[in-house]
């Protein structure tokens, strides 16, 4: 593959040295070994440990909140069914896009610790006002909302509540992209042991999250579902403040990386000189332009080496006879590094655009599961499927994220494939799919032999609620290898300068993920719903045929699979310019010796 032309190449960095005073290469290399010593001091996988607590206290506040809103709206505000299930979806889809905002400060201006404390700030002061206006204002009678005694909530009560769920959703959603890309921070790629140990970060940040909601999903859900709201409330606003004074700890030891400026602009500058060069011939990728030295011109970003893809943009970096004595103008001359990082972004996108549909899949797990178990005979009591079964789940998950995938998994695919490292998070990511295709038959094959044992006037089928189990375990199988993959992905893809950024698509995907499927859902009935018939997801769903709209998510999921292998056959790795210190130090070295 070839490479942009730089004036610092070793063998011109050598003749400089060997030209130069002895004492002054010492001195060098002395200054060097002395600031990486200095960076042994901060950051490393103890302190990365304080990140996993944060995040298991977090998402545990953030469930105690969002696991039950849709019983707390119907219960203690009185909306119905419809209005409460697109509420809480509208406010699931909104918690996940403001993970690009918090990503886009995060990257461009605060840095990676400043935007995680403001967007925890926000976090708890919503968990604060949401156990107000339940205590104050929403609650009443006292022990009002367990589905047996009507609430009288007042009005105010209702604005500050709908304030504080979206401080809750603002808050979360900045916090959790900013808070893995800063978790992976904190090991050093130029140790090959804390390397090894940032891929097997996001696994343990994914436990983490597992850790949280399995409390939410069980011992808060009992509680909320029998009218304990506002303590469910203070128990997540005790979290949340565990939690943020766990990060603060670690403060002194974290390593800190600086935001690398605005992005937008560096990509709008790329298309903008690609523009104004449209006539211009790329020029060989020798002779493009870059500065001179280890660094790029990006603030903190290391060099990104040329690739042959997207030749059109190489424009960008194409030197012009009048730009060769000129100041560089960004909205005229690009770097090669400036171009590469709009590419990744392009390269990201197919990828990144696949992984929507299986966000809608995973998005049935908290509706039409629901509703398709609320039909079901059930004898678990309390301990809906809701909370059983996601427990269920979240268990698999974190026995697979713990020991599983890395001791078994990773070793028998590196047999099979040749590849030391196991499956690539673009193979674990494609399995994830498969997986989550044949979660949407399983709930399609449990539907049917739901409507098979409908007694006649009975609203409740007699198959089991345990019929379930299946497809709830396929979903949770499928989301280890979807989003830790992602998470892996995204972060190891982004360069220097976006790396908030992408960890933040893993969340947008979530996001678009809501919104697709509640319109699929409103395609499916406008053209179902006709006549006599009352489509395929009715108010009455043994009226309907709900298992129809699960195989057609598995045929969605197919075809978006087939997609997704051209996607990642096209998709090329980032190539980072290996500006590795030690190498350094040995080519400074050898020079002392030949010297």
């Amino acid at each position: 593959m070839a490479t942009s032309f730089s004036a610092n190449s070793p063998n011109i960095a050598a003749n400089k040295l060997i030209e130069g005073d002895s004492s002054n290469r010492e001195e060098s290399v002395i200054m060097k070994r002395s600031s990486r010593a200095g960076e042994k001091k901060t950051g490393g996988a103890k302190v990365a440990r304080l990140l996993l607590v944060n995040q298991a206290l977090a998402t545990l506040a953030f469930f105690g909140v969002g696991v039950n809103l849709v019983l707390f709206l119907t219960r203690v505000l009185g909306q119905d069914n419809v209005n409460a299930a697109n509420n809480v979806s509208k406010w699931i889809g909104t918690v996940y896009m403001f993970s690009l905002i918090g990503a886009f400060l995060s990257d461009s201006y605060w840095g990676r610790y400043l935007t995680c404390t403001v967007f925890q700030l926000v976090f708890v002061l919503g968990l604060a006002l949401s156990s107000l206006s339940s205590w104050r204002f929403l609650i009443n009678p006292v022990g009002c909302g367990d589905g047996h005694t009507l609430c009288k909530p007042s009005s105010i009560g209702d604005e500050i509540f709908y304030l504080s769920i979206y401080l809750v959703a603002f808050g979360y959603g900045g916090h959790q992209p900013t808070l893995a890309t800063f978790g992976a921070d904190q090991y050093d790629e130029k140790n090959p042991k804390e390397k090894s140990s940032k891929v097997a970060f996001f696994c343990y940040f994914y436990f983490a999250l597992n850790v949280g909601s399995l409390f939410s999903n069980t011992v808060l859900v009992y509680y909320e579902d029998t009218g304990m709201w506002t303590m469910g409330f203070l128990v997540s606003l005790v979290s949340a403040v565990i939690a943020f004074l766990a990060f603060l700890l670690g403060t002194p030891r974290y390593r800190y990386v600086k935001p690398c400026g605005n992005p937008v602009v560096r990509v709008a500058q790329v298309f903008t000189a690609v523009f104004r060069k449209w006539k211009v011939s790329p020029a060989k990728a020798e002779e493009l332009y870059e500065v001179d030295g280890p660094q790029s011109a990006i603030k903190g970003s290391r060099k990104i080496r040329h690739t042959d893809d997207f030749e059109f943009m190489d424009k960008a970096a194409t030197i012009k006879e009048t730009e060769e004595h000129s100041p560089k103008n960004p909205w005229r001359l690009c770097t090669v590094t400036q171009v590469e990082e709009a590419k990744c972004v392009l390269r990201m996108l197919p990828v990144w655009l696949c992984t929507i549909i299986y966000s809608v899949v995973f998005t049935q797990m908290a509706s039409l599961f629901v509703e398709q178990g609320d039909v079901m005979n059930s004898y678990i009591g309390s301990f809906h499927l809701p909370a059983a079964s996601m427990s269920a789940f979240d268990i698999f998950s974190v026995l697979v994220c713990t020991g599983i995938y890395r001791q078994i998994l990773v070793p028998l695919a590196g047999r099979l494939s040749g590849n030391p490292k196991g499956l690539s998070e673009l193979q674990r990511m494609g399995i994830g799919l498969i997986i989550g295709m044949l979660a949407m038959v399983a709930s399609g094959a449990t539907e049917i032999a739901r409507l098979r044992r409908i007694s006649h006037g009975q609203k409740t089928s007699s198959l089991s609620i345990f019929w379930q189990i299946p497809q709830y375990v396929l979903v949770g199988a499928s989301e280890v290898f979807m989003y830790v993959g992602q998470l892996e992905f995204f972060n190891g893809q982004a360069p220097d300068g976006i790396k908030s950024f992408g960890s933040s698509l893993c969340m947008a995907s979530i996001s678009l993920g809501n919104y697709v499927s509640s319109m699929l859902v409103n395609m499916v009935m406008i053209i179902t719903a006709r006549g006599q018939n009352k489509g395929w997801i009715p108010e009455n769903l043994n009226t309907g045929h709900m298992d129809r709209f699960f195989f057609l998510l598995a045929g969605l999921a197919a075809f978006d699979f087939v997609l997704y292998l051209f996607c990642a056959k096209w998709y090329k790795n980032i190539n980072i310019e290996d500006s590795d210190m030690g190498d350094q130090e040995e080519e400074l070295e050898d020079v002392n010796s030949k010297v």
